[in-house]
């Protein structure tokens, strides 16, 4: 038996949600508005971000040239944190009773509409589950407790775009090169059951982060599945030549929302040299998860940037380098089912997709892009 104090959604998904439908009435009533008010109250005992102002000026700079008019939308929308949306994974592996239905009564839709970018049906069987909100609410994170699975994991929705476009298929070996904090790993175990799942982080902090996640959302059964290892993923591909179906480089980047919250000038003004040197590193993982990826296996790799730098020079830069590797385009139809929730950027060359936030889609920023293993 779990304590008391833990959270069962057996019997008592009502009693769980109960906060968050004083605060969502008018959601659960039909309406679809959330006033100031009530949204400012959600956020009254968090501390207010810090914008670092060097760091806008650099952003205002490189972004409008880069995106134009898409900028100064999507930076009215990373300028008020208020209006930030949070996407709803659903754990497979938990017990879910009634958690759905207290989602779709709080106004919560499954964004993912049952589609899937490799399948030419629109009611393709995709067990991965995510629930959004029209409106920037969030509901509250769960706690670990050693024994117990957790029941969602709540993290921006486009994140989801890089684990739809690897496409994992049952037995698959999958490699996610920079895995913490762990939310595309969770998602990769929620849309199949892979051969082997190997996780690795080269940050010791990120690493010990990263287990955790995986020991809340992944049942002891399924542990064998799991290699978590703590090495430089510029390395994996030349240890483990072609050992691999499918390969994630969830890029270390300069994370465009969590750097404009830099908490002082002076490291701002060390982060923005810093991401200079970043395109290298991004290259260099890159072309070790090619290394690492068998012959016709996929290799993703994304970014949470806007940078073209980092993202599309990235790419041009090693399919001009690295030979046998083609770029792949992701299905246009999945693409316009998401566009009802997701603003795509007008990439020019278009060597991938990037969602860029705006006004009512905060989702993103969130780059990503498919390469094919050809020999």
């Amino acid at each position: 038996m779990f304590s008391p104090k833990l959270f069962c959604m057996s019997g008592s998904s009502f009693l769980f949600l109960k906060s968050i439908k004083c605060i969502l009435s008018s959601s659960c009533h039909g309406q679809n508005t959330i006033s100031n008010t009530q949204l400012a109250a959600q956020y009254i005992s968090k501390p207010q971000k810090q914008l670092c102002e060097t760091v806008l000026k650099h952003f205002d700079r490189q972004y409008s040239e880069e995106l134009g008019e898409q900028w100064w939308n999507a930076r009215d929308v990373l300028l008020n944190p208020l209006s930030w949306q949070y996407g709803v994974l659903l754990n497979r592996f938990s017990d879910l009773t009634n958690l759905k239905q207290c989602l779709a009564e709080l106004g919560y839709t499954n964004l993912l509409q049952q589609t899937h970018p490799e399948s030419h049906s629109q009611t393709a069987d995709i067990p991965l589950q995510c629930f959004i909100h029209p409106d920037p609410v969030r509901i509250p994170t769960q706690s670990h407790h050693t024994g117990w699975l957790k029941q969602y994991y709540l993290l921006n929705a486009a994140s989801l775009l890089p684990v739809l476009a690897l496409n994992v298929q049952e037995g698959e070996n999958v490699l996610d090169l920079c895995a913490a904090p762990g939310g595309k790993s969770l998602a990769i175990l929620q849309t199949a059951t892979p051969g082997l799942l190997h996780c690795n982080e080269v940050d010791q902090h990120r690493h010990d982060w990263l287990l955790k996640t995986l020991e809340s959302y992944v049942p002891p059964s399924l542990r064998h599945l799991l290699s978590v290892t703590l090495q430089d993923g510029r390395s994996i591909g030349t240890m483990q030549p072609g050992a691999y179906d499918k390969v994630l480089v969830d890029a270390p980047c300069s994370n465009d929302r969590s750097w404009l919250y830099t908490p002082d000038t002076h490291r701002g003004e060390m982060w923005l040299k810093e991401r200079t040197q970043l395109p290298l590193l991004q290259k260099e993982l890159l072309c070790s998860a090619l290394a690492a990826v068998r012959p016709g296996g996929i290799v993703v790799y994304s970014t949470c940037t806007m940078s073209r730098a980092e993202n599309q020079s990235v790419v041009e830069e090693v399919l001009a380098s690295y030979p046998g590797v083609e770029l792949q385009e992701m299905e246009q139809q999945f693409i316009d089912s998401l566009s009802d929730h997701f603003c795509f950027a007008h990439l020019h060359p278009s060597v991938g997709q990037l969602v860029i936030p705006q006004k009512g889609k905060t989702w993103g920023p969130m780059y990503v892009s498919q390469l094919k293993k050809i020999y």
